[in-house]
Protein backbone atom coordinates (compact mmCIF):
# COMPACT_ATOMS: atom_id res chain seq x y z
CA UNK A 1 0.00 0.00 0.00
CA UNK A 2 1.89 2.81 -1.10
CA UNK A 3 0.42 7.31 -4.02
CA UNK A 4 1.61 13.57 -6.05
CA UNK A 5 2.58 14.32 -9.44
CA UNK A 6 4.71 16.29 -11.82
CA UNK A 7 2.30 16.15 -14.70
CA UNK A 8 0.13 13.38 -13.50
CA UNK A 9 -0.77 12.94 -9.87
CA UNK A 10 -0.13 15.29 -7.06
CA UNK A 11 -0.37 19.01 -7.58
CA UNK A 12 -0.81 19.51 -3.90
CA UNK A 13 -3.17 22.24 -2.89
CA UNK A 14 -3.00 22.84 0.80
CA UNK A 15 -6.38 23.35 2.34
CA UNK A 16 -8.12 23.25 5.66
CA UNK A 17 -10.70 20.62 6.41
CA UNK A 18 -12.74 23.30 8.09
CA UNK A 19 -13.42 25.08 4.84
CA UNK A 20 -11.59 23.09 2.17
CA UNK A 21 -11.31 24.54 -1.26
CA UNK A 22 -11.54 22.39 -4.32
CA UNK A 23 -8.15 20.77 -4.79
CA UNK A 24 -6.49 18.26 -7.03
CA UNK A 25 -4.31 15.25 -6.47
CA UNK A 26 -2.28 14.96 -9.59
CA UNK A 27 -1.85 16.78 -12.82
CA UNK A 28 -2.88 14.72 -15.77
CA UNK A 29 -5.20 11.97 -16.88
CA UNK A 30 -3.25 9.10 -15.36
CA UNK A 31 -3.17 10.17 -11.74
CA UNK A 32 -5.66 10.24 -8.89
CA UNK A 33 -6.10 13.96 -9.21
CA UNK A 34 -6.75 13.83 -12.92
CA UNK A 35 -10.09 14.77 -14.37
CA UNK A 36 -10.62 13.69 -17.93
CA UNK A 37 -12.05 16.23 -20.34
CA UNK A 38 -12.41 18.84 -17.64
CA UNK A 39 -13.35 16.22 -15.14
CA UNK A 40 -16.15 15.84 -12.66
CA UNK A 41 -16.26 18.91 -10.46
CA UNK A 42 -18.84 20.79 -8.43
CA UNK A 43 -19.10 18.37 -5.55
CA UNK A 44 -18.78 15.22 -7.63
CA UNK A 45 -16.61 13.54 -5.00
CA UNK A 46 -19.26 13.95 -2.29
CA UNK A 47 -21.99 12.74 -4.63
CA UNK A 48 -19.92 9.70 -5.56
CA UNK A 49 -19.19 8.91 -1.91
CA UNK A 50 -22.87 8.98 -1.12
CA UNK A 51 -23.52 6.54 -3.96
CA UNK A 52 -21.07 3.84 -2.84
CA UNK A 53 -22.54 0.48 -1.85
CA UNK A 54 -22.41 -0.33 1.86
CA UNK A 55 -21.66 -3.84 3.09
CA UNK A 56 -19.82 -5.44 5.95
CA UNK A 57 -16.12 -6.18 5.71
CA UNK A 58 -15.49 -9.69 4.37
CA UNK A 59 -12.91 -11.92 6.08
CA UNK A 60 -9.28 -11.35 5.17
CA UNK A 61 -8.92 -15.11 4.69
CA UNK A 62 -7.00 -15.96 1.56
CA UNK A 63 -5.41 -12.54 1.12
CA UNK A 64 -1.81 -12.22 0.02
CA UNK A 65 0.01 -9.59 -2.02
CA UNK A 66 0.58 -12.24 -4.69
CA UNK A 67 -3.17 -12.40 -5.36
CA UNK A 68 -2.68 -8.99 -7.02
CA UNK A 69 0.17 -10.18 -9.23
CA UNK A 70 3.88 -9.46 -9.19
CA UNK A 71 4.68 -6.09 -7.63
CA UNK A 72 4.84 -3.15 -10.02
CA UNK A 73 4.00 -5.02 -13.21
CA UNK A 74 4.31 -3.02 -16.45
CA UNK A 75 0.62 -3.23 -17.26
CA UNK A 76 0.67 -0.13 -19.47
CA UNK A 77 3.38 -1.73 -21.65
CA UNK A 78 5.69 1.30 -21.68
CA UNK A 79 8.73 -0.83 -20.76
CA UNK A 80 9.02 0.78 -17.30
CA UNK A 81 7.68 -0.84 -14.15
CA UNK A 82 4.83 0.84 -12.32
CA UNK A 83 6.92 1.98 -9.36
CA UNK A 84 9.32 3.89 -11.61
CA UNK A 85 6.39 5.34 -13.56
CA UNK A 86 4.97 6.82 -10.36
CA UNK A 87 8.36 8.08 -9.16
CA UNK A 88 8.87 9.83 -12.50
CA UNK A 89 5.42 11.33 -12.29
CA UNK A 90 5.51 12.50 -8.70
CA UNK A 91 9.11 13.52 -8.00
CA UNK A 92 11.04 16.60 -9.04
CA UNK A 93 14.72 16.84 -10.07
CA UNK A 94 14.54 13.24 -11.29
CA UNK A 95 17.73 11.43 -12.30
CA UNK A 96 17.91 8.02 -13.98
CA UNK A 97 20.10 4.95 -14.17
CA UNK A 98 20.25 3.23 -17.57
CA UNK A 99 18.01 5.30 -19.82
CA UNK A 100 14.82 6.98 -18.66
CA UNK A 101 13.08 4.25 -16.66
CA UNK A 102 14.99 3.49 -13.48
CA UNK A 103 14.76 6.48 -11.18
CA UNK A 104 17.96 6.82 -9.16
CA UNK A 105 17.21 10.15 -7.46
CA UNK A 106 14.37 12.61 -7.00
CA UNK A 107 12.77 15.03 -4.59
CA UNK A 108 9.27 14.72 -3.19
CA UNK A 109 8.97 18.44 -2.62
CA UNK A 110 5.99 18.22 -0.30
CA UNK A 111 5.07 14.82 1.04
CA UNK A 112 1.26 14.67 0.89
CA UNK A 113 1.14 12.88 4.24
CA UNK A 114 3.57 15.03 6.23
CA UNK A 115 4.10 18.21 4.21
CA UNK A 116 7.87 17.72 4.44
CA UNK A 117 10.44 17.47 1.66
CA UNK A 118 11.63 13.91 1.20
CA UNK A 119 14.64 12.80 -0.84
CA UNK A 120 14.45 9.63 -2.91
CA UNK A 121 17.64 7.63 -3.51
CA UNK A 122 17.40 4.24 -5.14
CA UNK A 123 18.35 1.46 -2.75
CA UNK A 124 17.96 3.63 0.34
CA UNK A 125 14.61 5.21 -0.28
CA UNK A 126 12.59 7.27 2.16
CA UNK A 127 9.77 7.33 -0.39
CA UNK A 128 7.04 4.70 -0.70
CA UNK A 129 4.46 4.23 -3.41
CA UNK A 130 1.18 4.08 -1.54
CA UNK A 131 -1.91 2.24 -2.67
CA UNK A 132 -4.56 4.79 -1.71
CA UNK A 133 -7.03 1.96 -1.39
CA UNK A 134 -4.91 -0.66 0.32
CA UNK A 135 -4.91 -4.02 -1.41
CA UNK A 136 -5.95 -5.92 1.71
CA UNK A 137 -8.80 -3.44 2.21
CA UNK A 138 -9.86 -3.98 -1.40
CA UNK A 139 -9.69 -7.76 -0.86
CA UNK A 140 -12.16 -7.50 2.01
CA UNK A 141 -14.52 -5.25 0.05
CA UNK A 142 -14.96 -7.02 -3.23
CA UNK A 143 -11.58 -7.85 -4.79
CA UNK A 144 -11.62 -11.31 -3.25
CA UNK A 145 -14.27 -12.24 -5.81
CA UNK A 146 -12.60 -10.73 -8.88
CA UNK A 147 -10.55 -12.48 -11.50
CA UNK A 148 -6.80 -11.96 -11.38
CA UNK A 149 -6.79 -9.50 -14.27
CA UNK A 150 -8.86 -6.96 -12.36
CA UNK A 151 -6.82 -7.33 -9.18
CA UNK A 152 -3.58 -6.80 -11.11
CA UNK A 153 -5.08 -3.70 -12.73
CA UNK A 154 -6.02 -2.21 -9.36
CA UNK A 155 -2.54 -2.83 -7.93
CA UNK A 156 -0.91 -0.95 -10.82
CA UNK A 157 -3.46 1.75 -11.60
CA UNK A 158 -1.94 5.26 -11.35
CA UNK A 159 -5.30 6.47 -10.05
CA UNK A 160 -4.67 4.40 -6.93
CA UNK A 161 -0.98 5.23 -6.48
CA UNK A 162 0.85 8.09 -4.80
CA UNK A 163 4.47 8.76 -3.86
CA UNK A 164 4.60 9.47 -0.13
CA UNK A 165 7.17 9.65 2.63
CA UNK A 166 7.78 6.16 3.97
CA UNK A 167 7.41 7.03 7.64
CA UNK A 168 4.01 8.71 7.33
CA UNK A 169 2.76 6.16 4.82
CA UNK A 170 3.56 3.20 7.02
CA UNK A 171 1.52 4.69 9.85
CA UNK A 172 -1.47 4.25 7.55
CA UNK A 173 -1.06 0.50 7.15
CA UNK A 174 -4.10 -0.93 5.40
CA UNK A 175 -6.55 1.49 7.00
CA UNK A 176 -9.60 2.87 5.25
CA UNK A 177 -11.05 6.37 5.70
CA UNK A 178 -12.74 5.34 8.95
CA UNK A 179 -9.43 4.42 10.55
CA UNK A 180 -6.80 6.67 8.93
CA UNK A 181 -6.70 9.98 7.10
CA UNK A 182 -3.75 12.29 6.39
CA UNK A 183 -3.37 15.76 7.92
CA UNK A 184 -6.05 18.33 7.14
CA UNK A 185 -4.05 19.98 4.38
CA UNK A 186 -4.42 16.91 2.16
CA UNK A 187 -7.50 15.24 3.55
CA UNK A 188 -10.15 16.25 1.02
CA UNK A 189 -7.91 15.34 -1.91
CA UNK A 190 -7.02 11.99 -0.35
CA UNK A 191 -10.58 10.95 0.43
CA UNK A 192 -11.80 12.02 -3.02
CA UNK A 193 -9.16 9.78 -4.58
CA UNK A 194 -10.20 6.81 -2.45
CA UNK A 195 -13.81 7.36 -3.48
CA UNK A 196 -12.78 7.53 -7.13
CA UNK A 197 -10.92 4.24 -6.95
CA UNK A 198 -13.72 2.45 -5.12
CA UNK A 199 -16.29 3.73 -7.59
CA UNK A 200 -14.17 2.88 -10.65
CA UNK A 201 -13.61 -0.70 -9.50
CA UNK A 202 -16.98 -1.31 -7.86
CA UNK A 203 -15.57 -1.85 -4.38
CA UNK A 204 -17.96 -1.46 -1.50
CA UNK A 205 -17.45 0.43 1.78
CA UNK A 206 -18.44 -0.22 5.37
CA UNK A 207 -21.02 2.05 6.98
CA UNK A 208 -18.32 3.63 9.19
CA UNK A 209 -16.09 4.20 6.17
CA UNK A 210 -18.86 5.83 4.14
CA UNK A 211 -19.82 8.07 7.05
CA UNK A 212 -16.19 9.17 7.40
CA UNK A 213 -15.91 9.88 3.66
CA UNK A 214 -19.08 11.96 3.64
CA UNK A 215 -18.01 13.85 6.76
CA UNK A 216 -14.68 14.87 5.21
CA UNK A 217 -16.08 15.71 1.78
CA UNK A 218 -18.92 17.74 3.29
CA UNK A 219 -16.28 20.22 4.44
CA UNK A 220 -15.08 20.67 0.84
CA UNK A 221 -18.33 20.20 -1.03
CA UNK A 222 -16.94 21.42 -4.37
CA UNK A 223 -14.23 18.74 -4.39
CA UNK A 224 -13.88 17.19 -7.84
CA UNK A 225 -13.87 13.43 -8.39
CA UNK A 226 -10.53 12.28 -9.83
CA UNK A 227 -10.73 10.26 -13.05
CA UNK A 228 -8.33 8.59 -15.42
CA UNK A 229 -5.79 5.87 -14.80
CA UNK A 230 -5.52 2.51 -16.52
CA UNK A 231 -8.21 0.07 -17.73
CA UNK A 232 -9.76 -2.10 -15.02
CA UNK A 233 -8.37 -5.28 -16.57
CA UNK A 234 -4.67 -5.97 -17.06
CA UNK A 235 -3.36 -7.47 -20.32
CA UNK A 236 -3.75 -11.24 -20.57
CA UNK A 237 -0.01 -11.89 -20.28
CA UNK A 238 -0.10 -11.01 -16.57
CA UNK A 239 -1.01 -13.60 -13.97
CA UNK A 240 -1.47 -13.79 -10.21
CA UNK A 241 -1.23 -16.64 -7.72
Amino acid sequence: MRLRSGAAIAALVMLSVAGCKQDTMGTGDSGPGATAGGGSGGGAALTAAESLTVKGRAPKTGYSRERFGAAWADTDSNSCDTRDDILKRDLKQVKFTDGDCKVSYGVLESDPYSGKEVIYKRGASLVDIDHLVALSDAWQKGAKYWDASKRIALANDPLNLLAAGASANRSKGDGDTATWVPPKAYRCTYVAAQVAVKKKYGLWVTSAEKAAMVKVLSTCSKQALPTGGNPTNAPARFHAN
